[in-house]
């Protein structure tokens, strides 16, 4: 979009006596008040020059600056609003928080709900993993996981609160008022941001090479390729905390003004040697000029660096290589620990994906620095040193520290099977592409330089190249969620579109206002096919993991049956049997399956019981991944890094039956969004993120407030009791829990009686004997155990002598038949096959078809062997030292057939 010029021609810069210049490097307009500027004072324009500038403020850590920033905000009438977590579970489409803007979309920059205050300011901790390679490499300028101080004003149509001119001359009070910096060195570079379907012109405040603020204009929708004003026009301002810290500390990185001290920590923990000051402080000026895209800038750099101190090439990039990956397993261990205490738990899916990504990242780093030093340890370090800005880390340690441990772990385990998934790449393929290195690092979890070594050690004219942004490439894949679908599915376009043409009033949703309401009386307001739309309904539709009610619709003496409810918007549909052609206006009676609908209540209800008893057991990551109620059972997938053992489901269970046992009042209520977000946090949303200004909540008393839209029950009593009767892993990090609930408790215990019941008749006992009969039947199985092994060494000691053997070029086959006893035949076989040059057959009949097991000594493969019997029809296979086939030729032709293969050569 070509941007006019008025749209920066603020009057504050002309009465302030700036001037609009145009940057001799980049072509880019900005404003400044030093008359001699010629460039913008951003990299790659200048370089650093901000370590040497005058300014009044003392070094200030990253908690003052952030501090210093919301007060100053504070005092010009700014509310201070508490930061979201950095997992963006108010948003469908995100997972992670990239930005403060994230905080109040969708819902209040589209003018759905008021912000939580107006004019607002606050320090939103991000995380962005698009520049993850580029880390450490450029000093600072790249983080995963960084600070944007903001202030955001949100002008409606009928209330501006402030626009450009304040904005800006708010940035340029802080920065000189607060920093300290003199005016003359401030500069606004004009910018157009685009992002989330909106856009508007922005200012870069850019200080001694270092962009410290900018400052964006939300006033457009894009639709197309045309920019449509908006109604509700934004304030949007992003402040680097980090930044600013680094500005007024002037330590030779960013990360020495992050860290502090935890660097050189870090340095004597991981063991390698620290890096001179004075060298990365002379990087770091000059660090303007890399371009990671252009992994050529970076050796350029590092020249220009070795030229300045007068040392050779090699050692400055030995150095800077080094701190680089210190830097880099600094930035991701914060990263992490700020992910996981905020209830990450990693996995190969979602946001879990993302987490799992960073820890192996870090891992590898570790491994090219030649460390053994446990990830948790410097994950502990991190949550010491950042424990008073973000409690959440203190209070959930315990949880960090075991999951990261567990996934050091699980990635020395993928690392222990890498060559034989790199070595079938290799086989299939002369060059790995790019795609290829995804696919095996989101199949297998193996990082690409690991692909590339082990892959040129196999073949050494493999083609593989890895680009030099691999994780930000696989990180983009996987930082937005899929889009989900809904249950239009269910019914046909046809009746959708009928339904929107006439427009009809949403449906009275009777089973909001009395959730006990078992029947009613309802008009027709549409009769399509086996398709009902009524006035009003007690009908609940399907929707938030509860299925639609069933029932019956009377019309006069004609009743239909309903099979299922359904709902498109605000329309609540009632699928029936058969056609009907009801007369619109008609009054029709409904009637809900009472006992259906109570039975899927107390499920529900018993869903949100046992989802806070998980959390409240396991920890607070547990969210929910998925849930269903039905009348039969309740299932509920959480998210957890381990399978919990059987005293913590037993504690899940006894601490619901607790709840339930203690008659807590349940209520359900409507409340405003951002009242709800303010007041009971985003945990509200772990069941979906509904629509609309208001959501519905409900409030177990004491125990659980979550956002829900299914019906309940008004008190926790009414579900009687509630039973676990299955619990598994689906996926790394997704646990399911099944349940049931209600008088189906006593159906299940029912169940289980008569297989007690059943067991104990075919062991010719009685129920109440079970246990003993059992025991004594472990105890004789053990002594016949015993007796068969003792008759395997007898046969063993012989197996030689009773086996048939012939000599075939120098290799000795034995040959076994008719020994049914697998284990005997594995004992044989490595008996038989300790020694060199020696092939054994074991032969036996099994439905009609030959069996034949081989095993050869270590010397010898079984591939040649595997190919004969196959040239002869069997099925089968194997691999270095033992084969299986099954066949259906004569016992000769089997051993002639391998006879052939060992005079050929094994």
């Amino acid at each position: 979009m070509k941007v006019s010029e008025s749209e920066y021609r603020l009057n504050f810069f002309l009465s302030n006596n700036y001037e609009r210049k145009i940057c001799k490097s980049c072509s880019t307009p900005f404003w400044a008040k030093d008359k001699s500027r010629e460039v913008c004072s951003d990299v790659p324009c200048t370089d650093y020059y901000f370590f040497d500038l005058d300014i009044k403020s003392p070094p200030l850590t990253v908690r003052e600056a952030r501090n210093k920033f919301l007060k100053f905000f504070e005092r010009k009438g700014h509310t201070i609003i508490p930061p979201k977590p950095v997992l963006a579970r108010w948003r469908e489409d995100l997972y992670l928080t990239i930005a403060s803007i994230v905080d109040f979309q969708p819902f209040v920059t589209s003018g759905v709900v008021p912000p939580p205050a107006n004019p607002l300011v606050i320090s939103q901790p991000c995380i962005r993993l698009e520049d993850v390679d580029n880390v450490g490499i450029t000093f600072g300028r790249h983080l995963t996981t960084f600070e944007m101080a903001a202030h955001h004003a949100f002008n409606y149509p009928d209330k501006q609160v402030y626009w450009k001119e304040e904005t800006v001359s708010l940035a340029k009070e802080f920065f000189t008022e607060e920093l300290g910096i003199p005016e003359e060195q401030l500069n606004f570079k004009e910018s157009w941001w685009e992002g989330g379907g909106n856009a508007g012109p922005s200012f870069e405040v850019t200080v001694g090479g270092l962009e410290l603020a900018t400052l964006v204009f939300m006033q457009y929708e894009i639709k197309g390729d045309q920019y449509v004003p908006l109604k509700l026009k934004i304030v949007d301002t992003g402040y680097g905390v980090e930044r600013m810290a680094w500005f007024t500390q002037k330590t030779p990185t960013a990360f020495h003004a992050i860290y502090g001290n935890l660097v050189y920590k870090f340095f004597d923990k991981i063991g390698v040697n620290k890096v001179d000051d004075e060298l990365l402080k002379t990087a770091a000026i000059l660090a303007g000029r890399i371009d990671p895209d252009k992994p050529e800038t970076i050796v350029r750099h590092r020249e220009e660096v070795a030229k300045k101190m007068g040392v050779k090439f090699d050692f400055v990039n030995e150095e800077l290589t080094r701190a680089a990956r210190v830097f880099q397993v600094l930035d991701h261990t914060k990263t992490i620990a700020m992910m996981l205490a905020d209830g990450l738990v990693p996995s190969n899916s979602g946001e879990g994906y993302l987490g799992r990504l960073l820890i192996r990242r870090a891992l590898r780093v570790l491994k090219l620095l030649g460390s053994d030093v446990k990830l948790y340890e410097l994950i502990k370090e991190q949550i010491d040193y950042w424990k008073e800005d973000f409690p959440q880390m203190l209070k959930n340690k315990d949880y960090i520290l075991d999951v990261v441990q567990l996934e050091q772990e699980r990635f020395e385990e993928t690392m222990s099977k890498a060559t034989s998934a790199i070595s079938s790449l290799v086989k299939k393929s002369k060059e790995i592409t790019a795609e290829d290195l995804v696919k095996l690092y989101d199949s297998n979890g193996i990082p690409p330089d690991i692909v590339a070594e082990e892959a040129r050690k196999i073949n050494p004219n493999v083609k593989v190249e890895v680009p030099h942004n691999f994780y930000a490439l696989v990180a983009k894949r996987h930082q937005s969620a899929p889009i989900k679908g809904g249950k239009k599915e269910k019914l046909p376009q046809d009746l959708i579109k009928i339904i929107e043409e006439k427009a009809l009033p949403p449906t009275n949703k009777l089973y909001y206002k009395d959730q006990y309401q078992r029947s009613f009386q309802g008009k027709v307001l549409l009769s399509y096919k086996n398709y009902l739309v009524l006035d009003q309904t007690a009908f609940y539709p399907e929707g938030g993991g509860q299925i639609g009610d069933t029932g019956v619709i009377k019309v006069g003496d004609t009743e239909y049956r309903v099979v299922d409810t359904q709902k498109i918007k605000d329309y609540v549909i009632h699928i029936l049997d058969r056609e009907a052609k009801i007369p619109e206006g008609t009054i029709v009676y409904g009637e809900i399956d009472w006992q259906r609908r109570y039975r899927i209540m107390k499920h529900h209800t018993g869903t949100h019981v046992i989802l806070a008893a998980a959390r409240k057991v396991l920890g607070e990551h547990v969210w929910q991944a998925g849930a269903e109620k039905t009348p039969q059972k309740a299932r509920l997938d959480i998210t957890h890094y381990k399978m919990p053992t059987e005293e913590e489901i037993k504690k899940i269970e006894d601490l619901a039956n607790y709840v339930i046992n203690d008659r807590r009042p349940v209520r359900p209520f409507n409340i405003n969004r951002i009242e709800a977000e303010m007041k009971y946090g985003v945990s509200i949303y772990a069941g979906g993120v509904p629509e609309g200004a208001e959501v519905r909540l409900i409030e177990i008393k004491d125990w659980d407030i979550e956002g829900c839209g299914g019906t309940h029950l008004s008190n926790t009593s009414e579900i009687g009791a509630l039973k676990i009767i299955n619990v598994e892993k689906l996926q790394d990090g997704i646990i399911r829990l099944e349940y049931v609930a209600g008088d189906v408790v006593s159906q299940y215990a029912r169940a289980q009686e008569e297989k007690i019941k059943e067991v104990s008749k075919s062991l010719n006992t009685s129920p109440s004997q079970l246990e003993a009969r059992v025991k004594r039947l472990l105890e004789e199985e053990e002594k016949k155990e015993q007796l068969l092994s003792s008759y395997r060494r007898m046969v063993l000691s012989e197996i030689e002598r009773i086996a048939r053997n012939d000599v075939v070029s120098d290799v000795t086959l034995y040959v076994i038949k008719d020994i049914y006893d697998d284990e005997l035949i594995k004992e044989a076989m490595r008996k038989l096959t300790s020694s060199p040059k020696k092939v054994v057959l074991s032969i036996t009949v099994r439905e009609a078809n030959r069996v034949v097991e081989i095993g050869v000594s270590k010397d010898l493969k079984v591939d040649k062997i595997i190919e004969k019997l196959r040239s002869l029809g069997g099925k089968g296979g194997g691999k270095g030292t033992y084969g299986n086939v099954t066949i259906n030729a004569s016992e000769e032709n089997v051993i002639n057939a391998v006879k052939s293969a060992i005079a050929e050569g094994l």
